[in-house]
């Protein structure tokens, strides 16, 4: 259903948040002196240069980038670009497995962030991969030492390559934390960003519901 053919273009990322969980910033447009921003999920709010909005300001903009002050971070964005900054306090347990909303982008697909060992890797929403998938350059990004996992052989653009079978002991999309999750590692740089496919997705609820695609843990 969600099985992409190209990489392409970017996501608008949006979920809702505490006020001392992560602030999430999507840039949906662009301007000179002006971003359309959404904040956790709200908006898009136009914002000028100098404006503040929700605890983000916007320093300076034009047609190609942004630049904000979150939560006192400063952060340089293009366009369809997502940043989540956290806040200083430990969330609260009800802040833990909250609905996560992914908006598509113009070819219906679904991009978003996610975390593993702390390392933030981009994902694509992929029903037609059997497990999250990722090359080998993330999953070293991700300190997964992915050589100690069940080896076997894949058929890719590059030829035949190494693919190694692990379990993720912690995977955290948003607010949802997925544990012992089977993963994939292909020696290479395919795929270009990690696959969230249905080792992970057999866990979520999903719903879409025109542009939107809820996911919703179920256990």
């Amino acid at each position: 259903m969600f099985r992409p053919q190209y990489f392409l273009l970017t996501v608008i990322l949006c979920f809702s948040v505490h006020a001392f969980a992560a602030t999430q910033v999507n840039i949906v447009g662009l301007f000179n002196n002006k971003a359309l921003l959404m904040i956790n999920g709200n908006g898009p709010f136009s914002i000028q240069s100098g404006q503040v909005k929700r605890g983000v300001k916007l320093v300076a903009a034009n047609s190609e980038q942004a630049t904000l002050v979150i939560d006192g971070k400063r952060r340089v964005l293009g366009m369809g670009q997502t940043v989540s900054i956290a806040g200083n306090a430990k969330p609260s347990g009800n802040e833990v497995n909250r609905p996560l909303h992914l908006y598509a982008d113009s070819r219906g697909h679904f991009f978003g962030d996610l975390t593993i060992n702390g390392a933030s890797l981009k994902y694509l929403v992929d029903s037609g991969a059997t497990t999250v998938a990722m090359n080998s350059a993330d999953a070293r990004f991700a300190r997964i030492d992915y050589k100690k996992g069940r080896k076997g052989r894949a058929k890719t653009a590059n030829g035949i390559v190494d693919v190694y079978l692990v379990r993720l002991t912690t995977l955290k999309i948003g607010s949802i934390v997925l544990h012992n999750v089977e993963a994939s590692v292909i020696e290479g740089d395919s795929p270009d960003v990690l696959l969230l496919g249905m080792s992970a997705q057999n866990r979520l609820h999903m719903e879409r519901k025109g542009p939107v695609l809820t996911l919703t843990k179920k256990y």
